[in-house]
């Protein structure tokens, strides 16, 4: 008899690789393991030769940088999505692309379950979920950490050297990572505690501490199509490369190391440093084209649905109307913004050093302490303070007239 089959959300990592062995003695299903390449680099390497031996039947390795960068990471910077004014939203918009490739993959291979490596106390065992209910309402999901006795990252390493199960770290080094194109996060271990500094020297993996960056600023050019950046100093690049290349420039100069205590949707608060200089550079700089073209009663509101975009994307809900209907406003609100700006990249700091468009509200004529000619009279202004004063002026008078009467 064909045994029933299971996908696993596959990384590699400590997670995920104790966790083949553990479905086969606990479900006996056969595992199919689905490694969704988001930009991890060279930890996608040896994947397979390691799924297979950890005890899976078949890996998927799927590409799909493209994909995330154009349809998940561009939206949101184009809505100037911010999480608690801190967090770019490096792991939260990876998990919608990687559950929908589970539920297609799961579906293709007539999967009963989908099962992730999610802990039990984080934000990734909601966003994996909600994505999987609203794609396959009718799949089984699993989920080990809320199961199984395993209670930390140290059980979980003694569990993998009871069964012999090769893991890429070691206990020395056991901190929670999380790496994509966009982004590494850092979790655990001595950044447990928000007293403690965390040690940058050692920590980061895509920039260098901002006081080891050059001592001479480097200044960097960025087009944008429609809310969109399409080119680098005049290079027209495709989004990886695009995203690539700033996260080079911005590694070098120390850009984009945020150290947030955070404040997790399943209720407590977490500490983790995040590293994302290329997304750093592209929010400043659409940021900056923004404040050129966009009217102010525009700029007020798309600032206001930023932070509901924000929440919805770190909560998980990016399959959803709400999230769908804010991406169609953010678009209208992007026809215009279009232009290049340009950049000063020190010593962790982004210094805008200039913009232009086409499209641009900026009239020197208006703006010009001079004279404005027939757009603009300085005599206009006394009537328009008259009416815009007028409500406290009203208050003022009737605040007056009861002292008086007391």
């Amino acid at each position: 008899m064909e045994k029933e089959k299971v996908v696993l959300a596959y990384s590699g990592g400590l997670d995920t690789s104790i966790i083949i062995t553990w479905l086969k003695e606990n479900y006996g299903y056969d595992v199919i393991c689905v490694c969704a390449d988001v930009g991890q680099g060279k930890e996608t390497d040896g994947l397979e030769e390691r799924a297979l031996k950890s005890g899976a039947s078949k890996i998927y390795i799927e590409d799909l940088k493209e994909e995330y960068v154009k349809d998940y990471i561009f939206p949101t910077i184009k809505a100037g999505a911010v999480y608690e004014g801190k967090y770019l939203l490096g792991t939260s918009h990876a998990r919608p692309i990687i559950a929908k490739k589970l539920v297609e993959i799961a579906k293709k291979e007539g999967a009963v379950a989908i099962c992730h490596g999610a802990t039990g106390k984080g934000n990734d065992q909601v966003r994996f979920e909600l994505a999987i209910k609203a794609l396959a309402p009718e799949m089984k999901i699993i989920a080990p950490w809320r199961i199984w006795d395993i209670k930390s990252r140290e059980d979980a390493m003694d569990y993998a050297e009871k069964h012999g199960i090769e893991l890429p770290m070691t206990k020395k080094d056991l901190y929670s990572r999380d790496r994509n194109i966009w982004h590494i996060s850092h979790e655990g271990m001595d950044l447990e505690d928000p007293a403690n500094m965390p040690q940058y020297d050692s920590l980061l993996k895509l920039s260098v501490p901002p006081t080891k960056a050059p001592d001479k600023p480097t200044y960097v050019t960025i087009d944008f199509e429609e809310g969109t950046p399409v080119a680098v100093d005049g290079e027209k690049l495709g989004p990886v490369e695009l995203v690539t290349k700033l996260n080079k420039l911005g590694g070098e100069n120390g850009i984009g190391i945020v150290d947030i205590v955070e404040d997790r949707l399943v209720g407590m608060k977490s500490r983790g440093v995040y590293e994302t200089p290329g997304g750093t550079i592209l929010y400043a700089a659409h940021k900056e084209l923004e404040y050129l073209c966009l009217d102010r009663q525009t700029q007020s509101f798309k600032t206001q649905a930023a932070v509901k975009f924000s929440e919805l994307v770190y909560d998980g809900c990016w399959f959803t109307p709400l999230r769908e209907a804010l991406s169609a406003f953010v678009d209208s609100t992007q026809k215009t913004v279009t232009g290049s700006v340009k950049l000063m990249l020190y010593k962790g700091n982004v210094i805008p050093a200039g913009a232009t468009s086409p499209y641009s509200l900026y009239n020197p004529e208006i703006a010009s302490f001079g004279d404005s000619h027939d757009l603009y009279s300085h005599k206009d202004a006394e009537g328009f303070i008259n009416l815009f004063g007028l409500p406290l002026k009203v208050r003022a008078m009737m605040m007056e007239k009861n002292k008086e009467t007391k």
